[in-house]
């Protein structure tokens, strides 16, 4: 029986990517990130399923540093459709909602209802929480926005079902192990995960990323971030539409080390179908 880790409770889309990925698994919901690294790490978990992008708000925060720093591998990704019911306790109707609880993301991902509601806010740790929160309040006057999985698992009644303001609103998740596992050169799609710090010279940059511009490999994430002292070189995280053994993409990565200090690979996955039907309109 393989263990999943993620961060979140019970309910939570995190829970809904783990059990759509790794159906009848055990599920490890942790409070944060570092957590759910940490037991994959230590071997309590043996993979952990974590967002790193939502298409409405971004990047996920923290991610994109623990990755790098983590030692672990990404293995997979998957992109869960974002669907927010508004619920509250049995009996409790809109009219009776004065407050509306449910994590940052979701809030700013849902605010066409909370205008029309014009209802006070308050940010939770989950979204699943959220739900657990109004549950245990038992106060009509609280509701929560979070995913459908959740009303059924805390005993709450869908108020309002679909309040996404982006009907495409997805989240992107990787899939995160304590061993590598490269997918082989195919002819299906690939995607590449790396870590780099540059080299603290003029244009460092500008040079490092140079040869996948004129080896026409494409770029789809650089996330940037300062390590230790502001003066140090700053580090990125990459993601390619490629394989680094296919070679273009070797010729690449050989202009990327000599213009860089350290350059990690950190996963080497299929793409998920979803790329290519976003690609395909």
């Amino acid at each position: 029986m393989t263990t999943i880790a993620y961060q979140g409770e019970p309910g939570s889309n995190s829970a809904a990517a783990t059990q759509h990925l790794f159906p009848g698994s055990t599920e490890l919901p942790c409070t944060s990130f570092e957590q759910a690294l940490d037991a994959v790490t230590l071997g309590t978990a043996d993979l952990a399923v974590i967002p790193v992008d939502n298409s409405a708000a971004g990047r996920v925060a923290d991610v994109h540093h623990l990755l790098p720093q983590s030692g672990l591998f990404v293995i997979g990704e998957y992109f869960l459709a974002i669907r927010f019911d508004l619920m509250g306790i049995p009996g409790a109707t809109l009219d009776n909602v004065k407050c509306v609880r449910s994590h940052v993301h979701a809030l700013g991902q849902c605010r066409k209802v909370l205008r029309e509601g014009d209802w006070r806010t308050l940010v939770s740790d989950d979204t699943a929480g959220a739900a657990r929160e109004v549950a245990e309040l038992g106060d009509v006057r609280h509701a929560a926005l979070a995913p459908p999985a959740a009303a059924r698992h805390y005993g709450l009644e869908v108020l309002r079902a679909g309040v996404e303001d982006d009907p495409d609103n997805t989240t992107r998740f990787v899939v995160l192990s304590r061993e590598a596992a490269f997918a082989p050169v195919t002819d299906e799609p690939t995607m590449t995960s790396l870590f780099f710090a540059v080299r603290n010279i003029p244009s460092a940059l500008y040079k490092a990323l140079g040869g996948f511009a004129s080896s026409a490999v494409n770029l789809t994430k650089i996330e940037s971030y300062q390590m230790g002292a502001g003066l140090n070189p700053s580090c990125f995280y990459v993601e390619i539409e490629a394989h680094p053994d296919q070679p273009h993409v070797a010729l690449a990565l050989e202009e990327l080390r000599f213009f860089s200090s350290e350059v990690r690979i950190l996963g080497v996955y299929p793409a998920h179908p979803h790329r290519l039907r976003e690609r395909m309109g």
